[in-house]
């Protein structure tokens, strides 16, 4: 099976690979070249533009930072809208809000194309080993046909009906990790500062009703000050906006989200925003000195 695959960041580059290790045909596109280059060393083949990709693959993918970066890829020059015709589908498996998803599928469908929304959950690590959770929606068909690079890419898909519904599904997943992080980070801290051992605070937590594979996976690493970037940060807080104006929309309360979100930026103004999202860690202990 051929697919192109628009977007080589943390997680487009392991997606992509990922593929080809397991004997996709794959065209990569990035808007900086020189990032396919090892996607090339192990057979990829090279698109100039997200048009060109478009026109070689019946189907593609694209894994994209933020809505204004999916947006460009399709309604741009050379983009996606200027090839994509019936009998090709367009993937997108970025994070970006409903209305986002709802703009480029109304581009996609008005020439003919067929257009999928499937963003993941899951960061670079499940992205490396193919243990993604796809939370797509759009036309089924599609869903169908990208049912062989899907059972490569995740452990699981869930198909969630109209556009719109996988976009909502993962600002809601997100958000809910971006406030549980932050409650860890400070329950790491208040042990701290108690005179608790916070090792001592994951076994316990590793033991217990709450325990989950982020705190047991995030936790070493966070004490050792180690924020290599798995989700980069400034990406936890844009889908903790997102998430918050979803909430508006639908008149829902969210104070421990917005109170999140907060965080984030303070830690994005900090210049922590391309380390992993657990360096909102840091932002408490800028008040430990102040104090």
């Amino acid at each position: 099976m051929e697919v192109g695959f628009l977007g080589l960041g943390i997680m487009g580059k392991a997606m992509s690979m990922n593929l080809l290790m397991n004997g996709f045909k794959v065209t990569v596109w990035n808007r900086t070249l020189s990032k396919c280059n090892e996607l090339v060393a192990h057979g990829a083949s090279i698109g100039k533009t997200p048009a060109e990709v478009i026109n070689k693959c019946k189907i593609t993918i694209a894994m994209l930072s933020d809505p204004a970066a999916a947006l460009s890829v399709v309604l741009d020059k050379d983009g996606v809208l200027e090839q994509i015709c019936g009998g090709k589908g367009y993937i997108d498996m970025s994070t970006v809000d409903p209305e986002t998803s709802c703009r480029i599928n109304e581009a996609i469908t008005s020439k003919g194309g067929q257009f999928l929304e499937a963003p993941v959950s899951g960061s670079k690590q499940p992205a490396e080993t193919g243990q993604l959770v796809i939370l797509a929606a759009g036309d089924k068909a599609l869903y169908e046909a990208a049912m062989p690079a899907f059972d490569i890419l995740g452990k699981k898909s869930f198909f969630l009906g109209q556009v719109g519904n996988g976009a909502k599904m993962k600002l809601v997943v997100n958000m809910i990790m971006g406030s549980m992080m932050n409650a860890f980070s400070e329950g790491l801290t208040l042990a701290d500062r108690s005179g608790l051992n916070p090792r001592d605070l994951l076994d316990v937590l590793d033991l217990g009703a709450i325990a989950n594979p982020m705190f047991k996976g995030k936790g070493p690493a966070m004490l050792q000050n180690n924020y290599s970037p798995a989700f980069p940060l400034k990406h936890q807080q844009k889908d903790m906006r997102l998430a918050l104006a979803l909430g508006d929309e639908n008149s829902v309360p969210m104070p421990v989200a917005a109170a999140s979100n907060e965080a984030f930026k303070k830690a994005r103004s900090m210049g922590l925003g391309d380390m992993d999202f657990s360096a909102v860690f840091e932002t408490l202990k800028v008040l430990k000195h102040s104090s």
